[in-house]
Formats: structure tokens, sequence, C-alpha cells
């Protein structure tokens, strides 16, 4: 068969992701922190783009609940509409985003010069860097390992040589302490001994705080019972043990230590009160505290009223006045098109933030719905939920929704829960009736082992008749999953444990 080129047309319809609609989706998923980066950079990029910060006085206070009534501030999210620019832009989001963001809030009000010229005269003002500045703000930098280190090294070390070799040793610690290097090589590398190394390190030993430099848990634990004169012979054998510790075999840990059960048991309290990381106390990690997204508060009509957090909420506002004047002025049309393209992103942002919130809270607000029986009686009461019974229920596609719960909190009247938390599997009921959550069987598990006593302490199996009696068919190595899951020992090492505990105490 002769080959031959043919000229053929086709339709097709595809969906393109845009740049924009890609950085849609992103806003989905950012966290607070990081949306608050990601607008702070678009505002640095985009003239148009201004930060609205919450008025002083009682006017602007009053002018701005007064255009919150009007209809033209909506629900602390501020912006303007643009030119046929913008406006097409819109058109081209709205037809993108379809699955992603399917509400549509309409076309945004514009603010006038008068209200724009209150939000600026309510903002920062025009004062420097330095305005407002507070030396106590100003926080010390944080004590280093190294540092600590290096301040007893140039007291405790007298010699030169045993200085540098100091130095060499502490670059091998570990955030944890613990040293990480390799003595031969160090020896190596400065022309020393292997003798001379472990002296050096013998000296770094005595360091505080007790512990450093040590080269594996046990000798961690032995440097610090040596500084409280407790290592003894029964607890150096105890120490050398570790591993049987951490099974609880009780028995053999007596026989090797020569000692009976109450004095294992004060042993064990010391070797419990010792740090196992001792340089973790000069981490120089930061812990961000968490901020909910949502807030969950009881109605006085019994149900549930649920809103966004407003300091999670970045307040952008359109600069209409400055983009009119700039552009009677732009005679060039690259500048012209520049002015249109930050008109057009500025726009884009402002309906994108507007709605990303839109589709926290719904999701946010069907997730309360769903979880009602968990929010009035406790974990014993959540119910079994995936991603597509909320997005089936709200109308959204099941990856938007985990987008949405992703990395978002939710503030409720029993504590702060991540949104995922509210996704738990289901296991089924061994009468036929409504399914159990996975985390709620977790706790009834818990709850069970917690109350056990030493001559009745539950075997997996016998946690499994436990819940088939209530109600809930689940398999045994669930169970054992779910336990090790919680890091609860096996029933064996349980029993062991508590009848140790159980002789101390008569």
């Amino acid at each position: 068969m002769a080959l031959s080129a043919k000229l053929q047309l086709r339709q097709s319809q595809s969906l393109i992701m845009t740049p924009q609609l890609m950085q849609s989706i992103k806003l989905l998923q950012f966290t607070h922190l990081e949306l608050e980066r990601f607008v702070e950079e678009e505002i640095e990029r985009n003239p148009l783009l201004e930060r609205v910060e919450e008025p002083q006085d009682d006017a602007a206070t009053d002018q701005v609940q007064k255009d919150r009534d009007d209809g033209v501030l909506d629900d602390g999210w501020y912006e303007a509409s643009g030119s046929a620019t913008a406006e097409s832009m819109s058109d081209r989001l709205d037809t993108s985003l379809e699955n992603v963001f399917p509400d549509d809030p309409g076309t945004s009000d514009k603010l006038g010069p008068d209200l724009a010229a209150q939000w600026k005269s309510a903002g920062t003002g025009s004062g420097g860097a330095t305005e407002g500045f507070d030396l106590e703000d100003v926080a010390a930098a944080r004590l280093t390992l190294r540092d600590h280190v290096g301040e007893q090294i140039a007291f405790g070390i007298q010699d030169p040589a045993g200085r540098l070799i100091a130095h060499e040793l502490t670059d091998g610690l570990d955030e944890a302490g613990y040293f990480r290097g390799d003595v031969a090589e160090i020896g190596a590398r400065l022309g020393a001994t292997t003798r001379e190394i472990e002296a050096v390190l013998s000296a770094c030993q005595s360091f505080d705080p007790p512990g450093l430099f040590a080269r594996d848990l046990a000798e961690c634990i032995s440097l610090q019972l040596a500084r409280m004169n407790r290592l003894d012979p029964a607890m150096r054998a105890l120490v050398a043990n570790l591993e049987l510790l951490a099974r609880r075999d009780f028995q053999t840990l007596k026989k090797l230590c020569g000692v009976d059960e109450e004095d294992l048991l004060d042993m064990l309290r010391e070797i419990r009160a010792l740090d196992p990381r001792p340089g973790l106390a000069f981490s120089g990690g930061s812990v961000d505290t968490i901020v909910a997204d949502v807030e969950v508060k009881a109605a006085s009509d019994g149900s549930w009223t649920v809103e966004l957090n407003a300091e999670t909420l970045p307040r952008v506002l359109v600069d209409q006045i400055y983009f009119n004047q700039v552009s009677r002025q732009a005679k060039d049309p690259g500048e012209r098109e520049f002015l249109a393209e930050c008109l057009q992103n500025a726009n884009w942002l402002t309906r994108s933030l507007d709605q990303r919130a839109r589709t926290i809270l719904k999701v946010a607000t069907e997730i309360v719905r769903q979880q009602d029986a968990f929010l009035l009686h406790g974990i014993r009461h959540l119910r079994p939920l995936n991603l597509r019974n909320v997005a089936d229920a709200i109308g959204m596609h099941e990856s938007t929704v985990s987008r949405v719960t992703s990395n978002k909190y939710m503030l409720t009247p029993r504590g702060v829960f991540e949104l995922r938390y509210f996704f738990t599997a289901s296991i089924a009921s061994s009468g036929g009736g409504d399914a159990h959550s996975s985390e709620a069987v977790r706790d009834r598990i818990k709850q069970m082992i917690d109350e056990e006593k030493a001559d009745d302490v539950l075997s997996d199996d016998a946690l499994v008749d436990i819940l088939k009696k209530d109600g809930i068919d689940i398999a045994r190595r669930t169970v054992a999953k779910y336990r090790e899951g919680m890091n609860i020992p096996s029933s064996v090492q349980r029993r062991r444990e508590k009848r140790a505990m159980s002789t101390a105490g008569r």
C-alpha cells in the first residue's frame, strides 16, 4: 500500500492549564503562612496591589461598616473591579475553574475614591521602616550547642593541641549531642594518635549537660549516672542490657543485675529521670503556633456557627485610582501593556482569594454537619467520612476537597483539629447497623487497655471479642495494628510491667 501525505481537520475540546489556573489551585492548599508570603511577594511585584489594615479611627470604622451593609465590601474582602481586560480574565477563570471553584461570587463591586482615600489614611502611614520600633521585640540570639561546648573547651582544656582536637570532635556532634564522628579519621587528619583523641573525647564527656559526646544511648546514660555517682555494678548490668528493658523482660534483668523487683523498679525510675538527648536543649528549631483557619461555635438555636478566622485571611486592595492616574499619563505601548497586566493580575488575585475563602468555608461547614455528633459527644461518636462524601454533598471535585483540607485547622469546642482528622476509615458493624470510625475504635481500644489490671490483661483476641459485643466487626490484625500505632506494647509485656508495678506498690 502506497504512503501519502494528507491534510485533515479535527475539532476537539481540551482543558488547558493556564498559569493563573495552576496558581489558583496552589492557593487552595497553601497554609495561612504560605499564603501571607505569597501575597507579600505579589504586593512587591504589583504596584496596583495594596495591603489593607484594620481602620483605627471611629470614622473609618463607621464608613467601612456602612459599605459592608451596602454591599460594597463583602466578608472582610476588599477588591475593585477593573477594565474590560480584567472582565475577560474573569470569564477565562470562570471557564477554567470548573470543579475547582464552582461558586461564582459575582462581579466585585467598585471602591469609590472617598473610600480608597479613607483606607489609605487608616493604613500604616508613610513613616520609615524604623517607625514604631520597639527594642523589646528584638530577641537575643539563641545559644547553640556548638557555642555552649566552645565556651567549655576554652576553660576546660588548656593544651592548644587538645583544644584543636576538641573542636574537631565538636564538629562530629549531632543535634541530640551524640558524637557521630570517626576517631581514627580525625587522628589521621590531625596527625594525632587514637589514644590522644580518646583522651580529649573523655575530657569532653565531662562537659555540661551530662551525656554530651556519648557514642550511643548506653554510654549517654552511663555518663549521667556516673556524674550522680550511681553507676554501681547492678546499674552497669542494667545499662548493658537496654534491649531487655525495652522488651520489659524484668525476670531476666533481675537475674543479670542481682537485685529483687523493688530494687529493679527503683533503678528504672532513675533511668527514666535521665535525658537521652541532652543536646536538644540547644536546638535552634522554632515551633510554629497553630492558628486555626476555621472557628466553630455553638449557636443559640442548638446548631453550629462556622466562621473563617480573620487572622488567616490576607486583605488586599486593587488601587483603581492609582491605575487611572498612571494610565492617563502612560504614552508608551509597553507601559500600557504593563499596567493592563498588573490590573489583570491584581483582580485575579483578589478574586482567587475570595473564592479560596468561600471554598474553605463551604468544605468546613459540610464537615461540621457530618460530624455533629462528635462535636456534641466526643470522639466515640466520630463518623466514618471520606473525601468523596464531602465532595458529592457540596458539588465539588474530590481533588478540590483534598487540597482544601491539607494543612488547614479547625477550632472547635473540643479543641483544635486538622481538617484531615475528621476523615477516617470505616469499620463495619457486626449487627448490620451504622459503620464505626477507625479513630473512635482506636480510642475505645486505648481506654480498655488503660483500665485493665495486672491480673486481667487483655490480649488482642480478647479485645476483638469485646469490640464485637459492642457491635464493632474488626479483625485481630487490625487491633494489633491500631495498638502498635499508639505505641502500646503487647499483652505479655504489659502483664510483666503491671505485675512489677503492683508488687512495688505493696
